[in-house]
């Protein structure tokens, strides 16, 4: 688990780096052709680790609900996000995986409502998906650097 987390992180230190390459405004743009922006694809894999690990196990989550609204699956970016928000999003991007570690540790999971991602994955507890994360998180940086470079007229 130790070195899964790690690669989690790693993903997470990336994904932070890309927004603080990226002007507000670049963040909250949704190109031609992209369902969202940046900064909702950075949101939310906040939001889906909150719920795949602690809602679907009965636990409350980690973080502020609004966040888990704004951007949980189903959502698109429906406001600018401001600098403020973007530096909240940025601590819990790593703040959350710490969270879950110490969780893991005191094995704070004891039920979970199995799920079908829409990526087709089931997850029979949290473990599976913390397993899915890796995927889920890289996923989402594709989709927010393939955006920026969009933007930059790169593609």
């Amino acid at each position: 688990m130790e070195n899964l987390l790690k690669t989690i992180r790693q993903t997470r230190k990336n994904f932070i780096q890309l927004i603080d390459r990226s002007t507000v405004e670049e963040l909250n743009q949704v190109p031609a052709g992209f369902n969202n922006n940046m900064i909702w694809n950075f949101g939310h894999i906040i939001a889906s680790q909150q719920i795949l690990c602690y809602k679907l196990a009965g636990l409350e989550p980690r973080i502020d609900p609004s966040y888990l609204l704004a951007y949980q699956k189903g959502t698109k970016p429906e406001r600018f996000i401001e600098v403020r928000e973007i530096d909240t999003l940025k601590e819990l991007m790593l703040s959350t995986i710490d969270v879950l570690e110490h969780d893991l540790k005191n094995e704070v999971f004891e039920s979970y409502n199995v799920t079908t991602t829409s990526y087709g994955v089931t997850l029979n507890n949290t473990v599976e998906a913390v397993q899915f994360f890796p995927v889920h998180d890289a996923f989402h940086y594709g989709c927010a650097s393939s955006i920026q470079k969009v933007l930059n007229n790169k593609l």
